[in-house]
């Protein structure tokens, strides 16, 4: 693996989709991660047992490991002691057009992470908004060109959308209830390219899963390999995608509408309950 690099002035950002090319990606390795908290179901099942952190840090390499192989960059954020959820990049914050938005977290555990990446926004003289007061986080953010999927739940709030709404008079912004034991909005729905899409239907109402079945084709994880993060893929582009290798009839149905599956076993980390679109935030996409 590549040694860790030190971050240079670049103030190139841009993401205008979940599953264009991936060149530059925000990560943070798991050195302190925990189950300190229980703050999801999946945690709940595992809090007893806890993470193997040498495990999940071997894991989250062979993550890192192959984006590099896939010509992504990749940026590490410093581990802190004080965030045992840290690895989970995405929630931090969102490329959304050529804007970069700071999320303001939902749980008191999270709260200051999205200050590490402000440092590092800082740094580079990336220029940023920070979104305040109302409640967001970047998992409940899911983005197709012109259109904004929001993810609504006691991380993120209705008037998050609004404000976010008043940022981006270009886009259509959809707010998205859920059932929010299952987090955030990408642990239940993913889109993978203009006309496909992950979903787990259970945790969402007919009406919106009709709305989504009307925009794309829909393959259903089933409550299994959602419980497996099945739905928590990344996508980084020319239909390549991250996942994991125990979803096995996920992989299969995204095989069989040509996607190239990428597996990697990310089973420790997904224990703390999310996987690859968790563990990274995407700065820049073309």
């Amino acid at each position: 693996m590549k040694p860790p690099k030190e971050a240079e002035p670049n103030t190139s950002t841009g993401c205008q989709s979940e599953y264009d090319t991936l060149q530059r990606v925000i990560v943070c390795e798991p050195k302190y991660m925990k189950i300190q908290e229980v703050i999801n179901e999946v945690q709940e099942q595992y809090k007893d047992e806890n993470i193997n952190k040498n495990i999940a840090k071997k894991q989250h390499d062979a993550f890192i490991e192959k984006l590099e192989e896939h010509d992504v960059e990749v940026i590490r954020l410093p581990a802190s002691e004080q965030f045992p959820e840290q690895v989970f990049t995405r929630d931090i914050g969102f490329t959304l057009g050529d804007d970069i938005f700071i999320a303001e977290m939902g749980s008191e555990i999270r709260e200051g992470e999205e200050k590490t990446l402000e440092r590092w926004l800082q740094s580079t003289n990336t220029l940023y908004n920070k979104l305040r007061t109302n409640k967001i986080e970047g998992g409940d953010v899911i983005i197709d060109r012109h259109t904004v999927f929001v993810g609504i739940s006691s991380r993120t709030s209705m008037d998050a959308v609004r404000k976010l709404s008043e940022k981006l008079p270009d886009h259509e912004v959809i707010p998205i209830p859920f059932n929010e034991k299952y987090l955030h909005l990408d642990c239940v729905f993913n889109i993978l390219s203009p006309r496909v899409a992950l979903i787990f239907p259970k945790a969402l109402d007919d009406e919106t899963v009709k709305m989504l079945a009307d925009r794309y084709t829909l393959m259903e994880v089933s409550e299994e390999e959602q419980f497996t993060l099945g739905t928590n893929v990344l996508s980084i582009g020319d239909k390549k995608v991250f996942s994991q290798p125990q979803n096995t009839d996920v992989n299969k149905k995204m095989r069989d509408f040509g996607f190239n599956v990428i597996e990697v076993d990310f089973s420790e980390i997904i224990k703390s309950g999310g996987s690859f679109r968790c563990c990274s935030m995407p700065v820049e996409r073309d």
